[in-house]
């Protein structure tokens, strides 16, 4: 991204988290708003266009050592919350687009991919492992209400007895709760939702078009509730924006049943950097010298620093401050861990057309 590209108008990209909308880095040829000077004023708002995509394989393979699972699985592409902080945001330029309002306007969606899980499911040579969802972008954003892709994959999930993590800040999951709640009396399920700020104002800049704090704190209650372990994700904290809240949000998580609490410094991989200095800029210009410059000192000079161990956390005295604030707030409030999912049930359907076993 580059200057070369300005920001939208922003009456364009009113309810939208991205002010820019460079083309993707792989793109031969790029296309710039500009004003013509006469008077036309700005085109219309960036209306949520989606695309179907027929799914060629369901789980993705992954070897990071600084995530705890190795292999996931995405029904959409694309965020409609449009969190200017997503670190999933570059992955929107493999598709030819860009991460900046692309990522949140050109979604594509999954349908039939719990099918083709079920085939990969049922090959002889899987080993069932826990499946993460909602580590790129949220399966229950506002589009899932429509085309219930995730609901398709816990159906055979369900069917399978396989364990699944799911994380989200989307409240849509209250829908699920009817196999959640089974799924984890087997103990197969635990979901993570991740909360920002407590700070509405300041969530609905950030996160346009995300639940309010309020109500993901609500949907911890509903899930508790209902006996489904959850995680209150503190995630990510901002410095000097956001991590203020880290005990408050701790707090109330808490306070609504979770069990288990974790937290993750702000990430800025390749475009989401400028994105989010732009964002910073527009929003908060008192203060984005200040946040930029802690976020610097915990990357070794640079907005991001990708090696394994590093990229989640940072290093330094800010970082080693929020970490130690995190550790006596979890002892204090007496979260615990979340339990460990059970593989041993996994059972592959039975096809009604299989040939009868003997014995």
């Amino acid at each position: 991204m580059s200057d070369e590209f300005p920001h939208i108008h922003h009456e364009r990209r009113k309810g939208r988290g991205a002010t820019r909308n460079d083309p993707g880095r792989y793109e031969a040829l790029t296309r710039i708003e500009i004003d013509d000077g006469w008077g036309a004023g700005p085109e219309g708002r960036f209306r949520t266009e989606l695309r179907l995509e027929t799914p060629r394989t369901a789980i993705t393979r992954n070897s990071s050592p600084d995530v705890p699972f190795d292999q996931s699985l995405n029904p959409y592409r694309g965020c409609e919350h449009g969190c200017v902080y997503c670190f999933a945001r570059p992955s929107h330029a493999w598709l030819g687009m860009s991460p900046g309002l692309d990522f949140e306007t050109r979604l594509v969606a999954r349908p039939g991919i719990g099918a083709v899980l079920a085939r990969e499911l049922a090959r002889r040579r899987y080993r069932p492992a826990t499946l993460a969802i909602g580590t790129n972008t949220d399966p229950y954003q506002p589009v899932e209400a429509r085309l219930k892709v995730m609901r398709e994959v816990l159906e055979v999930l369900r069917d399978h007895a396989h364990p699944v993590a799911i994380v989200t800040k989307g409240t849509l999951i209250e829908r699920d709760i009817d196999i959640l709640s089974g799924m984890a009396r087997d103990g197969l399920v635990h979901v993570g939702i991740s909360v920002t700020s407590m700070d509405r104002a300041l969530s609905r800049r950030m996160e346009p078009r995300a639940p309010t704090p309020a109500r993901r704190i609500a949907t911890i209650r509903a899930l508790s509730d209902a006996g489904v372990p959850v995680r209150v994700m503190a995630a990510p904290m901002v410095p000097a924006l956001t991590d203020p809240d880290l005990e408050a949000i701790l707090q109330a998580g808490r306070a609504a049943g979770a069990v288990a609490a974790s937290w993750i410094m702000l990430r800025l991989p390749g475009e989401v950097s400028p994105l989010f200095r732009d964002w910073l800029a527009e929003h908060y210009p008192d203060r984005a010298g200040r946040i930029m410059g802690h976020v610097r000192d915990m990357h070794g000079g640079k907005d991001y620093d990708p090696r394994w161990g590093q990229r989640m956390r940072g290093t330094g005295p800010y970082a080693e401050i929020i970490a130690r604030r995190f550790e006596v707030a979890v002892k204090r409030l007496g979260f615990g861990d979340l339990p460990t999912l059970r593989t041993d049930r996994f059972a592959v359907p039975r096809s009604p057309s299989a040939q009868l076993e003997m014995f």
